[in-house]
């Protein structure tokens, strides 16, 4: 069979295709792009001969192609932590699905494999905003924990933009980067040049994100708006990230100018995950999971309801 890897560009997605194939090694195709690709499914054009592995992308984003590539013969497994909406029943599908919000696709991956991998479950849960998820993984383990957030934090970061272009390696490139090596610990001493790009624009980019506009601020909600710049794009969801965690009861969006609208991130508070995807599912483009969410494209002319439908939610 002809094999093919299929996830988008963020840590989590990443993180858990390098456990898998430390653990089940393959040559593969990889079928990837920016974070807010969801729909790689649609790529596949037949599914005859071929064995997918699909990572954290929605099962109910993709659930028309997901069937139609069934039905043609194709072997898949699937591992993700959105709402799947009702699983297909089919002998050639084994999925990993688990919506709760406290928990990520690179983490049900660790349990899989038995924690064989762990540290890089362990950097996946920091990236994916799930720092409290990361220290109790490790707990026990002589792990260098401060090192695994900031690099599961970089590799986040890298998924973000509105194209490949605005990203500092495509997301193939950055899995070619860090898949030869069997820890993250390994890449760290010997993968430097990545780390240190990343390291750098993410520097640059949150320091211009401390200026964002306050569109609207309450107790419980705080909502930002960033100018359309690649800047701004690749730094719009690890900014939101960054302030949910500062900030545990309150709820955060970040609207990013694009093209005339707005790219929406929405985080729910930390201390209640829960919200985000109901929030974005309101609106034509949105989507998600109940902790954090998005909008592909929010119309200048709907901001207003956006803004109540957040005070709303988060109220």
């Amino acid at each position: 069979m002809t094999d093919f890897d299929i996830f988008n560009g963020d840590a989590d997605r990443i993180l858990s295709l390098i456990q898998l194939r430390l653990a089940e090694p393959r040559e593969a195709e990889l079928v990837t792009g920016r974070k807010r690709d969801i729909a790689l499914l649609k790529k596949i054009e037949n599914g005859a001969g071929k064995n997918l592995t699909v990572l954290d992308i929605s099962m109910h984003a993709n659930k028309e192609d997901l069937v139609r590539l069934l039905n043609d013969g194709a072997k898949i497994f699937y591992a993700d932590h959105h709402h799947a909406g009702d699983i297909p029943a089919n002998n050639s599908l084994t999925a990993l699905i688990d919506p709760s919000p406290e928990t990520c696709t690179a983490m049900i991956v660790d349990n899989y494999l038995d924690g064989a991998y762990r540290a890089w479950s362990v950097a996946a849960a920091f990236g994916d905003n799930f720092p409290k998820l990361a220290r109790e993984k490790a707990a026990g383990l002589d792990l260098p924990l401060d090192q695994l957030e900031e690099l599961g934090i970089l590799v986040n970061y890298n998924g973000y933009g509105a194209s490949v272009e605005d990203l500092h390696f495509h997301p193939a490139d950055l899995y070619r980067h860090l898949s030869p090596y069997e820890t993250p610990m390994a890449f760290l001493n010997e993968g430097r040049d990545v780390f240190d790009r990343l390291k750098e624009g993410y520097a640059d980019d949150m320091r211009a994100a401390k200026s964002a506009k306050i569109v609207n601020e309450s107790e419980t909600g705080l909502i930002l708006a960033l100018e359309d710049s690649a800047s701004s794009r690749r730094v719009s969801g690890v900014y939101g990230n960054e302030l949910a965690q500062k900030f545990p009861h309150r709820a955060h969006a970040i609207l990013t100018r694009q093209d005339g609208a707005f790219v929406v991130s929405v985080r729910a508070p930390i201390n209640r995950r829960e919200g985000a995807d109901t929030l974005c599912l309101q609106f034509e483009t949105g989507g998600g999971r109940a902790a954090a969410a998005g909008i592909n494209k929010l119309p200048v002319g709907d901001v207003e309801k956006f803004i109540t439908a957040f005070q709303a939610q988060f109220s």
